[in-house]
């Protein structure tokens, strides 16, 4: 076998795996091992492509406007279209649509929602309320975005390379990846529901991370909505919907525990949602495009976990980031390039009171 030697290995190529590559490239050296023939072929491919400050628990929301901040930055230098305005309505009952609009969201009459969004039946919901700061996101651009500026700055990435073994020596380790032997002085473990099977394989007690089901498609409609529309979600969580390039995307938006692996949608499915949309929206769809199924990781806490391991200091965690990946990967990479190489906040233009919060909330158990 071939072998490789560098500062910090990266096992997982989705988005948190690429943006801490690219992120921490200029200050260390960095190999990137992907277990799939492509990068970001699961969860990260299969995303729902909106990035919602008012989204998840307030360390997470934090994470994501600094994410907003940073994407802005990379599009103000490249000129790439990472990211498009698109809002974000919640719509259901007063009490469910009190219980989740926070944040930035402010609340709507029904009469408004309607304007917004005239595919929503006005029986179908008596509360809603719009989040503005909203962005849908070119995962794809962004993704490759992250790959490009990674090999630009040295980053050796290698696919079809699944870990079969680790073994740390107390400085150093040695990791066989597909046909290579790698030596590194840092695992980064961002390998997505795998990352607690990836933690044993290496020896550290897992952080009893629980994959779970997302379902979508993409449908065709007899009455889709105007240009600019909001993306809809139900206050219940029992379905959302937004525009797409070829149709409108649904989901049921179910939370399912499942294994690792690669998830597929299930019989029915589809069908029951698209039933369910007929009587809460005038949508009127006809056919499905295409349907997958992603897989969203998390602990109990609902927080990423991000950090080194309390009982193994050359194992750094980074996963987690159940359905805040992309919407949070760029705050969150930039967090991890601190915590790896000790650099000050303030070099990377980040806000170190930001940075000791997100420490502390996303740190390993």
């Amino acid at each position: 076998m071939s072998a490789l030697a560098c500062d910090v290995l990266i096992i997982g190529g989705g988005i948190a795996g690429l943006s801490l590559a690219s992120a921490l490239a200029p200050f260390a050296s960095v190999v990137l091992v992907e277990s799939e023939p492509t990068l970001g072929y699961h969860t990260s491919s299969r995303s729902a492509r909106q990035l919602i400050p008012s989204y998840g628990p307030g360390p997470v929301q934090e994470l994501t406007r600094r994410t907003l901040d940073l994407l802005a930055d990379v599009q103000s230098a490249t000129g790439l279209p990472l990211t498009v305005p698109r809002s974000f309505m919640l719509v259901g009952s007063g009490p469910d649509v009190a219980a989740r609009a926070h944040g930035s969201m402010r609340h709507l009459a029904p009469s408004e929602a309607l304007e917004l969004c005239p595919q929503l039946r006005p029986e179908a919901f008596t509360a809603a309320a719009i989040d503005t700061d909203c962005v849908g996101t070119d995962t794809d651009l962004l993704l490759e975005y992250h790959r490009c500026s990674a090999s630009d700055d040295g980053v050796i990435i290698l696919t079809s390379a699944p870990v079969t073994a680790a073994r740390y020596d107390g400085r150093a380790w040695s990791v066989t990846a597909g046909s290579r032997v790698i030596g590194a002085g840092v695992i980064v473990n961002a390998a997505g529901a795998w990352a607690d099977d990836v933690a044993r394989l290496c020896g550290v007690e897992p952080q009893h991370l629980q994959p779970y089901r997302r379902t979508a498609a993409i449908v065709r409609v007899g009455n889709a909505p105007p240009p600019g529309s909001p993306m809809v979600a139900a206050a219940d969580d029992s379905f959302y919907y937004r525009p797409a390039a070829q149709g409108v995307l649904i989901s049921p938006s179910e939370t399912e525990p499942a294994e690792p692996g690669d998830a597929q949608p299930r019989d029915g499915d589809i069908e029951r949602l698209i039933r369910q949309l007929a009587t809460r929206t005038t949508l009127g769809i006809t056919s499905v495009r295409r349907a997958w199924t992603g897989l969203r990781t998390q602990r109990a806490s609902t927080l990423p976990v991000v950090g080194f391991d309390a009982e193994h200091p050359g194992f750094f965690w980074l996963a987690g980031q159940g359905g805040y990946g992309f919407q949070t990967s760029s705050a969150i990479a930039e967090l991890a390039v601190i915590l790896l190489t000790g650099l000050d906040p303030e070099i990377l233009g980040a806000e170190p009171t930001h940075i000791g919060a997100a420490t502390a909330a996303l740190r390993p158990a």
